[in-house]
């Protein structure tokens, strides 16, 4: 792709993104969302290939359609109440549509059928893009409206998500669809505490985001994309590919790392909330992306390949190691003594 229009199109992504988490006006945050629809499809479907183009298309209908539902609902409660600001939805029918409507953007449960075809369809990079960035504006606007949204149905669409982001991931030899239902699975995580301590959300999603960059910028340098590459990759990179290990199990949330701190925090705030049950369900089910993780991280550093024939090794290459990645990887594994300076301001 021209540099050129790959920036602008970089720029019109964070353009639209700050358009949507800066609005007050409904009118105004669509419009941010559809200059973020409109900047992510280049980059998708940049290498021309069919599966690409598919991804594009799929990735536009289900926003176009999400997008459609953002303004219905807005205009259903200016209709009614007058307001056409993000903090007043007030009306029943629209929090029920603009629920839809955000979980249908955000890829939450039982609206994420699109995003393992589109994450799959993409190149790792702009998968990094739609795993982070373009959550960021729906976020905001679950996180601005959080008020007002239904806590019941938030709590069984998360524990959906939860619960069907494990299952389905189990049987994947793709690596960017395990990371693409490992995503729908924290989604559930951030959506059920959001209606109780939206910050808790906030963070749950930053440290997502920082373990998820870690994670792809890795694959994209050891150019990993399924298990089979992943077991033989280990002789390019060996250091990197033992930090690796140590992110999966921070993305699955394991105790001494930094993924452990927004599980930790999330059902602690739920049991306060008196919603044991709810927690112990999230917490289970999270035993399912849990095991994906670590067939993942066993299959990057600790086995070798299940061939009789002798496998070709690849070459050890003497690049040194992204500095960018050696920071988000320290701070993807190595956060949680932090986590008194970060619970302050929850």
């Amino acid at each position: 792709m021209n540099p050129q229009a790959k920036l602008i199109f970089v720029t019109s992504l964070l353009l639209g993104t700050t358009i949507t988490i800066s609005s007050n006006h409904w009118m105004t945050a669509w419009a941010g969302l559809e200059i973020n629809t409109l900047a992510i499809l280049p980059l998708i479907s940049k290498s021309h290939h069919p599966r690409a183009i598919e991804a594009a298309t799929k990735y536009f209908l289900t926003q176009a359609t999400a997008s459609a539902l953002v303004l219905f609902s807005s205009m259903i409660n200016a209709w009614h109440t007058g307001q056409w600001d993000i903090t007043q939805l007030t009306h029943p029918v629209s929090c029920l549509i603009l629920t839809s409507a955000l979980a249908m953007k955000l890829g939450l449960a039982p609206f994420h059928f699109w995003f393992p075809e589109v994450l799959q369809g993409s190149p790792l990079t702009t998968g990094l893009l739609l795993s982070t960035v373009m959550k960021l504006p729906p976020i905001s606007l679950l996180f601005m409206t959080s008020h007002s949204l239904n806590p019941t149905l938030l709590a069984c669409m998360a524990i959906l998500s939860t619960a069907l982001g494990g299952w389905m991931g189990l049987n994947q030899t793709q690596i960017r669809k395990v990371l693409a239902f490992s995503s729908i699975s924290h989604l559930g995580w951030m959506t059920v505490i959001i209606t109780y301590n939206p910050k808790l959300t906030l963070l749950n999603f930053y440290m997502y985001t920082l373990i998820t960059m870690a994670v792809f910028l890795t694959l994209n340098t050891i150019k990993v994309l399924k298990l089979s590459t992943l077991m033989t990759a280990w002789t390019k990179t060996p250091a990197l590919n033992a930090m690796l290990l140590l992110t999966m199990l921070s993305l699955a949330g394991l105790p001494p790392l930094t993924g452990f701190i927004p599980k930790w925090l999330i059902i602690q705030e739920l049991t306060k909330q008196d919603m044991i049950s709810t927690a112990m369900a999230i917490s289970l089910l999270s035993l399912l992306s849990l095991f994906f993780y670590l067939r993942l991280a066993y299959c990057a550093t600790i086995t070798l390949p299940p061939h009789t024939t002798n496998h070709i090794k690849q070459w050890h290459t003497n690049k040194p190691t992204n500095t960018l990645i050696a920071i988000l990887v320290t701070l993807s594994t190595a956060l949680l003594p932090a986590s008194p300076l970060i619970t302050i301001n929850i």
